[in-house]
């Protein structure tokens, strides 16, 4: 063996140490941020020094809530996360993390960013991380992506746990690709991904997360200041005055003109050129039961004979048992190919459906998601009232038929704005 193989062996071998030693040191700040030990070593700590005792029925309970507030994100973490020395310089490459929401919001923005930035780059290496399981549709562009399957996918896996999941994987994925950006795309930043991106200095940190957030959701208090631009892609109320803060447009996984004609959409769906045709899309049918509201609005539209129905079926629910001779099923991605074939549609007001409809001037009948953890549809989907090309409906049991009725003699308002996906490249200083 010469002295170069020698050399590079001994340079595998620091390295592996480097990420052996890197790796214990996370799993020693878990350990000592996890509640069991601080609630152990403070009541070891009165045993020892019994004048603690005297405190103890109020020291413990004050020790209780501040790990409380940590775990729920309204204080910091007692041990922060150390930086490790970058003196490498980074490659021409960005990480992208959609979370896995309800639906397709965050994975739909990030693969619109995505394409955004292929187009505007083809040379910047485009990375995924997420908990999504729609995987092919990455794969089918060519963007490689690592996947960690969400928390509730396991079986009784604690939060610290897949935290600690999260941290290892995204740490070994900035370790294997030096990305000099990355972007989340979520409205609650996990722990473990706090912890990764804080100990990567030289990489540029952006948050992608919407304006319309239930006003009764937090996030962990130290979140923000790890992130170096927050971008905000345009609800129709955003604004902003903050230097670190972005507004853009609202963000669509395609344009308008990369839709199939009205002709072509029909002929795709069997559907006759004079038919009215409603688009129906309420949701994944995770969060609750949508089945009796889909009933509800296909027997209403079923009673007008003109009138064909287009049933969005989510990639991430489960089929749907309904069936009719003006009945098309669509399990595709994106439903928005076809939006030019449809008259009107009922929707349930999620990000993704309620701009596609929008650009498109669709009339729709939006009948708001009240469940959602954190997004606030109703919020939204007000201001489609406001710009006179939908409609809300609060209950569905009220008014339903008569709003149908007014959608469908409603004509289109197309909306010609800029493409908010093809502003990010240069917020990103992608050109």
């Amino acid at each position: 063996m010469d002295n170069n193989d020698t050399r590079n062996t001994l340079i595998k071998k620091s390295k592996h140490m480097q990420t052996r030693l890197e790796r214990s040191q996370r799993e020693l700040r878990r350990l000592r941020e996890s509640a069991s030990l601080q609630a152990g070593v403070h009541l070891t700590k009165a045993v020892r020094q019994p004048w603690r005792l005297i405190t103890l029925p109020i020291t413990f309970p004050l020790l209780v809530f501040k790990l409380i507030s940590q775990s729920l994100g309204r204080k910091p973490r007692s041990f922060p996360v150390e930086q490790s020395k970058d003196e490498q310089p980074r490659n021409h490459c960005i990480v992208l993390f959609p979370t896995n929401g309800v639906g397709f919001g965050h994975f739909t923005r990030m693969y619109a960013v995505a394409k955004s930035l292929r187009k505007k780059d083809p040379s910047l290496e485009i990375i995924f991380f997420t908990p999504m399981p729609t995987l092919h549709i990455l794969y089918a562009d060519g963007f490689p992506t690592y996947h960690l399957a969400g928390r509730y996918k396991h079986s009784e896996m604690s939060a610290t746990k897949w935290n600690g999941l999260v941290e290892d994987m995204l740490t070994l994925v900035f370790e294997t690709h030096r990305p000099k950006l990355f972007m989340f795309d979520g409205a609650f930043p996990y722990r473990g991904m706090l912890n990764a991106i804080s100990s990567q200095p030289g990489m540029e940190k952006w948050w992608m997360r919407r304006g319309s957030i239930k006003a009764s959701k937090s996030i962990p208090v130290d979140s923000i200041s790890l992130f170096d631009g927050i971008i905000i892609p345009g609800e129709s109320d955003s604004s902003s005055s903050e230097k670190n803060i972005h507004c853009i447009n609202p963000i669509k996984v395609i344009d308008a003109e990369d839709a199939w004609s009205r002709e072509v959409s029909r002929d795709r769906l069997s559907i006759p050129k004079e038919a009215k045709v409603v688009y129906v899309q309420l949701g994944a049918g995770i969060i609750n039961d949508i089945h009796s509201a889909i009933s509800k609005v296909l027997s209403v539209l079923f009673e007008m004979p003109e009138v064909y129905v287009v049933l969005g079926e989510s990639m991430l629910g489960e089929r749907l048992e309904v069936q009719h001779s003006r009945l098309r099923i669509i399990r595709d991605y994106p439903n928005s190919l076809y939006a030019r074939g449809f008259d009107a549609s009922v929707q349930a007001g999620g990000y993704n459906s309620y701009y596609e409809m929008r650009m498109f001037g669709i009339p729709t009948l939006f009948i708001p998601n009240m469940e959602t953890g954190m997004d606030d549809q109703l919020r939204r989907c007000e201001g489609a009232e406001k710009e006179g090309w939908g409609l809300v409906l609060r209950d569905i049991d009220k008014d339903l038929e008569r709003d149908i009725q007014k959608i469908i003699s409603m004509k289109s308002k197309p909306n010609d704005e800029v493409n908010g996906a093809n502003q990010v490249p240069n917020l990103l200083g992608i050109h």
